[in-house]
């Protein structure tokens, strides 16, 4: 055990040499074929509009002010319209592709700020004063000229309107009626937006305060008065109305978008089954999974009790402090199978500079397993977590668990994805979508189970539990948004289903629909997968292209959607009014 430091030591001084050695076309790649003309036409159009929008963005930064939410719809729509200017027929294959992806992107972008503008309506009667809060910081914004004693006046009246618009609410709580707004869906959303305000303001007033003091003398009273009703008023909708007490948890509400919204992601993601059809997928590819999972734990002696087999492979996790090695062996040994097998191209430079970091325990409150990049983030117990909290950590982040994430993480995962998208195409990462992102990553899960990447009945396991995981995602989250399950019944769900550990389906289901992710995040992860997988039947087994090829061209391609990476490499025409029509799956509702 005391030679491990030493032997990183020794490494850590022998890595200058051993770089300064190599040859130069191992550290520095051929320049030729980076000496090239631009391939889409489109290249610098879809590098402006990043990077307007971004600056836009950056003036317009206060989440649903209307003043914001018009100025972007007036510059997508006036984008839309100096695109439609544009000659498509005189496009070659890749001017074409970015056409229809900035297009796509543009109709999209509409259709969520209609969808943001049904937000705030919902919201309107909890916060009747946001608008002219909001409009303080734009006029600050326009460098206007203020009145301080009017600004005064405003703020001074707050903490009275705040105690009206509170006392209604308490009286919807005892008297609830039909048609009323007063939700924990609309409540938290709304205490969300009531912090980000807050903040706002505070902003607003440092900009003013002690370098006007006209404007401190009569302002800054008033603001202070204004600041705690706000933040009790925030606190109110918290506790009372969504539930969420102090020192405990979050309570897990999430905002379901009904069928209309997922028809709405799912057209912009090119995906041309209805949210049914692609539950129905789920349950499908769910039911595999559990058939493998009888078969390895018929292998491990356990007849077709799975998930006695799943508890035992818990248990196999490494000691306390022991994790990071695990990581950076089963990182090397993904490396070597892939390399072996020429399925990739793998940059040097890719593999050298991945970086470890361990998780905090905040942090594995919300993501309890690996996150990845150019960073993987570890969880793993801390000294500082309660002991049941340290036991679920280690039995959720087994070896064999581990050995289905690290390569979803690293290479060829997500690192090697953005170290490649990052230098190639880079102008379409405005175009990201976690069909492509996660659903890539999750490819690779698939391949390298039918490549026998899994050596044991117990690495069988652990990587069908994920794979079982990303079935579920899409399962619950669509459920959810179709008002078919409630948070509870998704964290039931895990843990019956896939056998999660009940603290960890509980963070799973929270991050899912508490946080930021858009509505279609979690099931991107299989369907994406699924998409590339049937791809790669298409043209590898076609015998179009190598396995090196055919991954070589998704990574350098860029970020988007399937289909149209699809027919990038298929060399299908791109009409300007491209829709989905690949049934990557079939039709799963046929029986």
């Amino acid at each position: 055990m005391r030679s491990a430091p030493f032997v990183v030591a020794v490494v850590l001084l022998a890595a200058p040499t051993l770089v300064a050695q190599e040859a130069p076309d191992s550290v520095v790649p051929a320049l030729g074929p980076l000496v090239t003309a631009p391939a889409s036409e489109l290249r610098e159009v879809v590098q402006r509009y990043a990077l307007d929008r971004a600056a836009l963005g950056r003036r317009y930064d206060v989440d649903y002010a209307p003043v914001r939410r018009e100025r972007f719809r007036a510059f997508t729509a006036g984008w839309r319209a100096r695109l439609a200017e544009l000659d498509f027929d005189r496009l070659g294959v890749e001017g074409r592709l970015d056409y229809v992806l900035l297009d796509n992107t543009l109709r999209h972008e509409l259709t969520l700020l209609d969808r943001e503008a049904a937000l705030f309506a919902e919201m309107r009667p909890l916060l009747p004063f946001a608008e002219r809060l909001m409009a303080l910081e734009e006029a600050r914004r326009r460098v206007d000229s203020i009145d301080v004693r009017a600004i005064a006046e405003l703020l001074a009246g707050l903490p009275a309107e705040i105690g009206r618009t509170r006392s209604a609410a308490e009286s919807a709580l005892a008297a609830p009626r039909t048609g009323s707004s007063l939700s924990r869906i609309v409540a938290l959303r709304a205490a969300g937006a009531l912090a980000d305000l807050r903040r706002t303001l505070d902003h607003w007033y440092r900009q003013y305060a002690g370098y006007d003091p006209l404007f401190t003398w009569w302002v800054e009273e008033p603001y202070r008065g204004a600041d705690k009703a706000l933040g009790d008023y925030e606190k109110f909708l918290r506790e009372r109305i969504v539930g969420y007490k102090e020192g405990e948890a979050e309570p897990i509400v999430g905002d379901p978008i009904g069928v209309a919204g997922l028809r709405a992601e799912l057209a912009a993601a090119f995906i041309p089954y209805t949210p049914e059809e692609l539950v129905a997928i789920a349950e499908r590819e769910l039911a595999w999974c559990e058939a493998e999972m009888r078969r390895a734990a018929r292998d491990m002696g356990l007849g077709d009790d799975w998930r006695a087999a799943l508890e035992r492979v818990k248990t196999r996790h490494v000691a306390p402090g022991q994790q990071p090695a695990v990581v950076r062996d089963l990182a090397r040994e993904a490396v070597a199978f892939v390399r072996a097998r020429d399925l990739v191209t793998i940059p040097p430079l890719a593999e050298e500079v991945w970086r470890l970091e361990m998780m905090s325990p905040e942090a594995q409150k919300v993501s309890p397993f690996f996150l990845g990049g150019e960073v993987i983030r570890v969880a793993f117990p801390t000294d500082a977590m309660a002991y049941d909290d340290r036991q679920m950590s280690m039995r959720g982040n087994n070896v064999h668990f581990a050995r289905a994430t690290v390569h979803h993480e690293l290479i060829p995962g997500h690192h090697l994805q953005g170290f490649m998208s990052d230098r190639y195409n880079a102008h379409r990462e405005v175009f990201a979508t976690p069909f492509w992102h996660e659903g890539g990553a999750l490819y690779w899960e698939m391949l390298l189970w039918d490549l026998g990447f899994p050596r044991t009945p117990e690495d069988r396991i652990g990587m069908l539990f994920w794979r079982s995981h990303r079935a579920a995602r899409i399962i619950f989250s669509l459920n959810f948004h179709l008002g078919k399950m409630t948070p509870q019944e998704a964290v039931d769900f895990l843990v019956t289903r896939v056998g999660h550990e009940r603290a960890n389906a509980e963070a799973e289901v929270r991050r899912s629909f508490n946080g930021t992710y858009s509505p279609l995040y979690q099931a991107a992860y299989m369907l994406g997968g699924l998409q590339i997988r049937a791809l790669r039947e298409e043209v590898v087994g076609g015998g179009r292209m190598t396995d090196r090829q055919f991954h070589d061209a998704i990574l350098q391609g860029g970020p988007m959607p399937i289909e149209l990476m699809r027919a990038r490499l298929t060399g299908t025409p791109l009409p300007r009014d491209y829709a989905a029509r690949w049934r990557f799956a079939g039709d799963p509702l046929r029986r």
